[in-house]
């Protein structure tokens, strides 16, 4: 889709469109780049304020993966003003801006438009240092693979829609998917980490894709290593994945190995889209365990889920 644009030509972009990073970067000097991104997506629960803290999770996201420090946003709003109180629409704004006032982050403006469908999101801008950025094209063979947020919120909030998902499973999903990364970005940029990004609506195995052909390596998982949400593996067994989550499946197809101990719910569990899901972290494999024990320190609950390895390129092997 974007193979027609105008190729991008201006050497102060450091990070285009070309690797399907999380966000842009445009040099402004030899010690400073702006870092740009936007997200919005449609309500994944019932409640106008969680909703909106969610979707302001889900877009700062994008800096943390970068290595960047969030500076201000913008929101971007659509909303149905002919048949939903605008009452909702304060609450939604409500959520993403006390989201964001705990990441120090503040909201300067927006824009919105009438739409059938409320849909929300923030344009984030942020800051870093050139030489500092991390991108989903830096990984190296022998690097471990680390998650920093179980798996799970595709598959829950799909079934909480049709009333399949019991209230201790949804409560879950909420708490991690407004759960910052703030902190697990901060340990990264302590360590040697090689690239980032974050997890989201191509699913664990979609994104981790994305860093293997960028990067030019191969990559393994290990299913048992992986940490799920209360109830998914539940769930996943019934069935009751969202639609992008098996179109995900389709878009691996030829580039998974080694599926043969692995059920067809657990590959699925692999593939769940998330909502504001973890950081995907490709960090030195001697730095590993000092990295994951920094995480646990910050109550965030890192696993290492597996290795980057020779190839082929943009591969993943997966095993049970």
């Amino acid at each position: 889709m974007l193979s027609g644009l105008p190729p991008i030509t201006d050497p102060n972009v450091l990070v285009g469109t070309n690797t399907a990073d999380d966000a842009g970067v445009y040099r402004l000097d030899d010690a400073t780049a702006l870092v740009q991104t936007v997200d919005f997506i449609t309500p994944v629960v019932d409640d106008p304020y969680t909703y909106g803290a969610i979707a302001a999770a889900n877009s700062i996201s994008d800096i943390y993966a970068m290595g960047a420090k969030p500076l201000f946003a913008l929101n971007v709003v659509a909303f149905p003003k002919a048949c939903l109180d605008l009452a909702i629409l304060a609450e939604i704004l409500r959520g993403g801006a006390e989201k964001l006032a705990e990441a120090s982050v503040p909201i300067i403006g927006g824009h919105s438009i009438d739409d059938k469908e409320p849909k929300y999101g923030l344009a984030v801008t942020g800051i870093v240092h050139p030489g500092r950025i991390l991108t989903n094209a830096g990984a190296r063979v022998g690097d471990a693979v680390l998650l920093t947020k179980p798996l799970g919120s595709g598959i829950i909030t799909t079934a909480a829609k049709n009333d399949q998902a019991t209230p201790e499973a949804i409560a879950e999903a909420i708490r991690w998917m407004t759960t910052l990364n703030g902190a697990a970005a901060q340990a990264a940029g302590e360590f040697a980490v090689h690239a980032c990004t974050d997890v989201t609506g191509f699913g664990l195995l979609g994104h981790l894709g994305e860093i293997a052909e960028a990067s030019g390596v191969g990559a393994r998982v290990r299913f048992g290593r992986v940490p799920l949400m209360a109830g998914a593996r539940d769930l996943a067994e019934r069935d009751l994945f969202p639609g992008g989550t098996y179109r995900n499946q389709a878009s691996l197809k030829g580039r998974l190995r080694n599926l043969a101990d692995l059920a067809e719910p657990e590959l699925l569990l692999l593939c769940d889209a998330q909502t504001s899901g973890g950081l995907l972290l490709c960090c030195d494999g001697a730095a590993a365990p000092e990295l994951l024990a920094r995480l646990h320190g910050l109550a965030v609950p890192a696993e290492c889920i597996g290795e980057i390895t020779g190839g082929p390129s943009g591969c993943i092997e997966v095993l049970g």
